[in-house]
């Protein structure tokens, strides 16, 4: 029985340093703790897009104005060379990943035949008012790619029940027909434009709303859920992506995701508050840089001359993508239904050189240190910031919120972009950093910051060493770093 009894412990002691072998590096070492507030699976697909676009399209394109009033004659509406998949291909070209049109307007006027109003393309010229720019917008992206994104304006200055309770079910019922109509939306666009002077069905008055009571917004969103479950909602209030308080395309040089909801609501949020995030924030809710191409949303003849340049719009890129944010980037059709060769131009060079600046990560062949890394395991090493996979990433011990890591090139290399991103899924942490180089055996500061989030891009003079030093010198958990990236600008 003694000799049975000690085989069984034997056995029991085998099987138990077998099982304890099989442990992976991700068992014995689990990721680090998220905070707790960190993006949805849905809300990193989104980010991970960087840029996308809109669409600016309806009777203001053809009475020359930027808000139309309601009053419009259908029969103005007439594109007679509309093609959509040139309007799709122009953004594809320019990297653009998704493209969001204005369904409807503040004129009311809807770009597909809405069966709950008059004041549509199916009274227009269009097509002998058989066509549905919608569904022709929806089909082409898909067609070629791009997430299909739409704008339905709150404000209305042509129907007669703004401003009253029945205008609510009106705008519920036009969701219900863009949300089950027309596949898959990827986003859904709000925004604060509401109340004012209009049309009205021909009351030609001022009707003024209460922002926070009037659209019954937790409702509205609760339906635009229910009908497309994985939908991202814009606003300046999110729920999952919020304007960035202004249209010039810039994010704070200070971008915090996470934001406190509470003192947002929509079409009356602090721009300020909007344009830094905060670190204390309960809700994630992504930062969209919105810009028009020209100064205007809509196609002005006049504005052919004031298109933006490539290095505007590169300009724009290092201050939306480059500071945590993603960049919309408006792209106005003319009266033909075309977007203007100008514009695509522009956009399409703006593309080439993003795409040549950012080819070649001199830290490929490099090595990389750190002053502290978890537990001297392999799976948070400082080499997982230079191994070009923003799944892996460097982490520190517990309650070591300051540290640094060391890069060092094959060779002297000269760069002028720094690249750094967080690993979001665990959220956002780093609140002060700043880079250094080694020259002739001193450290010299190049650049410095706060916030770094998805990516962070710094732009500095041209630098010549062989070895990199970025110092943590804050963070509000401990700070985790996916990639490091040192590129040099081409023309």
């Amino acid at each position: 029985m003694k000799v049975i009894k000690q085989v069984y412990l034997l056995c029991v002691l085998l099987v138990t340093s077998m099982f304890s072998g099989c442990l992976t590096k991700e068992q014995s070492h689990p990721d680090i703790q998220p905070n707790k507030v960190v993006p949805s699976p849905q809300q990193l697909a989104y980010q991970q897009m960087e840029m996308v676009g809109f669409i600016h399209f309806t009777v203001n394109t053809f009475t020359d104005k930027e808000w139309g009033y309601g009053d419009e004659n259908p029969e103005i509406f007439n594109p007679t060379q509309l093609d959509v998949e040139q309007w799709v291909l122009t953004a594809k070209a320019g990297g653009l990943k998704e493209l969001i049109l204005t369904a409807k307007h503040h004129d009311g006027f809807c770009l597909w035949p809405s069966q709950y109003t008059e004041h549509s393309v199916k009274n227009s010229p269009y097509k002998k008012g058989q066509g549905d720019i919608v569904r022709e917008f929806s089909d082409a992206c898909r067609k070629h790619g791009l997430k299909v994104g739409l704008y339905l304006s709150p404000w209305d200055r042509n129907h007669p029940d703004y401003g009253k309770p029945e205008y609510i079910t009106y705008y519920r019922n036009q969701l219900r027909e863009l949300l089950t109509n027309y596949g898959e939306i990827n986003e859904i666009w709000f925004d604060g434009a509401n109340g004012g002077d209009g049309y009205y069905g021909g009351a030609n008055e001022s009707r003024f709303i209460d922002k926070e009571t009037y659209y019954d917004w937790p409702n509205t969103i609760k339906l635009v859920k229910e009908l497309q479950p994985d939908i991202k909602i814009f606003s300046d209030a999110g729920p999952d992506i919020r304007w960035v308080g202004n249209e010039h395309g810039f994010a704070g040089e200070t971008f915090w995701s996470p934001i406190q909801t509470d003192s947002l609501v929509i079409g009356d949020s602090n721009p300020e508050y909007l344009n830094t995030g905060d670190p204390e924030g309960n809700k994630w809710i992504i930062g969209q840089c919105d810009v028009s191409i020209r100064p205007g949303w809509f196609y002005h003849e006049s504005q052919d001359s004031l298109v933006k340049s490539t290095e505007e719009l590169l300009d724009i890129y290092y201050k939306s993508v480059g500071r945590n944010g993603v960049l919309l980037l408006n792209l106005p059709p003319d009266k033909r239904g075309l977007i203007h060769p100008i514009d695509s131009t522009n956009l399409a060079v703006f593309k080439q050189i993003i795409d040549r600046t950012f080819d070649k990560n001199l830290v490929s062949n490099a090595s990389a240190s750190a002053s502290n890394h978890r537990f001297d395991h392999e799976k948070f090493s400082p080499e997982n910031v230079i191994d070009q996979n923003d799944t892996t990433y460097w982490s520190t011990d517990d309650n070591v919120f300051s540290s640094e890591v060391i890069v060092e090139l094959s060779e002297e290399s000269v760069f002028d972009r720094i690249v750094i991103s967080e690993p979001i899924r665990f959220g956002q942490r780093i609140s002060e950093f700043e880079i250094q180089i080694e020259k002739e055996g001193s450290w010299t500061k190049v650049a410095e910051g706060t916030t770094i989030g998805y990516k962070r891009i710094l732009r500095i003079e041209p630098a010549s060493s062989s070895k990199l030093k970025l110092k943590i010198l804050d963070s509000k958990n401990i700070p985790a770093i996916s990639e490091l990236g040192l590129y040099k600008t081409t023309n």
